[in-house]
């Protein structure tokens, strides 16, 4: 009977852990069991050398940005984008992009949440996806008003129609401009070759496509705009070098702009690149040049002239994911600011 009984109270015990067991590893799988999940980061780090006018020179050694990315997939249609970007300046991390996706096919597709707005093709690519290193110096490209490092919170439609790609969406003016009106965003891209699939753009694509690309983007609030017209021709040459042209234009009409104190400015610029074919160790060499001119009127001060001059020799070893990039500078004004020159070297690495 005792060894009856104890047989019963151990059968009970482990019938009991048993269930528990399967229980717990019913809930473990149930927190855990979120679907398929990327995640990645990316470092753009520099050495920079900076004259300015009247200034003392200045070395330094920079960390650019630093970025965590992570998306997934809820269902089939649905999906989450959480992008976080490191800040110099206050040595902290804020919420790059946060986002939530629905896509029914290419034609509609609809985000919610904080991310880069209908803009130029300068905004879509971002420093990351850059053909150049240090894109946002020439007082023209990603001139649009934005809450965190050229984002913005608000709702957006954007839908690919064969070549045709249109976005439009309604932003938080509050929290962008100061002005309590809904900040409304739209733009149009033509692609005459290759497609670009996706919202987001590259500023090359280091030979993966043939690009004739045209496209055209607006934002509008309290009778403001910021208007820009953006235009990328890549092509791969038979000795299998890449040659690529980007320019744009913009019109800022007290809507953005690059400097806070003035309402209107307005310019284009035009950059040319060659990516050598030739391997060399584990990369391949690369040539660009920019001219930018920029012209600010309207402000609280005369009005002024900025020129831009940009050449870069660059080491393409895995397109974004690894390359360094060695560039000089000349921001030259005609009157109230200062002329610097820049010469550094800049590493990008991405997984």
């Amino acid at each position: 009977m005792l060894i009856s009984g104890s047989i019963k109270r151990r059968s009970g015990i482990l019938f009991s852990f048993s269930t528990f067991v399967a229980l717990a590893s019913h809930a473990l799988y149930a927190q855990t069991d979120i679907g398929p999940v990327t995640v990645g980061a990316g470092i753009q780090t520099s050495f920079v050398h900076t004259n300015t006018s009247g200034s003392a020179s200045s070395d330094d050694f920079l960390v650019n940005s630093v970025r965590l990315y992570v998306s997934g997939k809820v269902t089939d249609n649905i999906s989450l984008m959480f992008n976080t970007e490191y800040d110099r300046a206050s040595n902290k991390i804020g919420v790059l992009d946060a986002a939530a996706q629905f896509s029914f096919s290419p034609q509609v597709n609809f985000w919610a949440g904080r991310f880069l707005p209908p803009s130029d093709r300068a905004n879509l690519y971002g420093p990351y996806y850059s053909n150049q290193w240090g894109p946002y110096d020439d007082g023209i490209q990603d001139g649009y008003p934005f809450n965190y490092v050229g984002r913005d919170d608000g709702v957006m439609y954007w839908g690919q129609f064969n070549r045709v790609k249109v976005s439009l969406g309604a932003f938080d003016g509050k929290s962008t401009t100061g002005d309590a009106n809904v900040l409304g965003a739209a733009r149009v891209q033509i692609d005459f070759w290759d497609k670009e699939d996706g919202y987001y753009l590259n500023g090359t694509y280091y030979g993966d496509k043939n690009l004739l690309a045209v496209g055209g983007a607006t934002q509008f609030q309290s009778g403001h705009t910021a208007t820009t017209a953006d235009f990328l021709l890549e092509k791969k040459l038979r000795n299998t070098g890449v040659f690529t042209i980007e320019s744009e234009a913009s019109f800022y009409n007290h809507l953005g702009g690059y400097n806070p104190d003035y309402g209107k400015s307005k310019g284009a610029y035009g950059l040319a690149s060659y990516l050598f074919p030739k391997v060399v160790g584990i990369g391949k060499f690369q040539l660009l040049g920019k001219f930018a001119f920029a012209n600010f009127t309207d402000g609280v001060g005369p009005n002024y002239h900025q020129k831009t001059t940009d050449v870069q020799f660059n080491y393409i070893i895995k397109q974004f994911k690894a390359r360094v990039m060695s560039f000089y500078r000349l921001v030259d004004f005609d009157k109230v600011q200062r002329n610097t020159w820049q010469a550094g070297l800049g590493l990008q690495i991405q997984i």
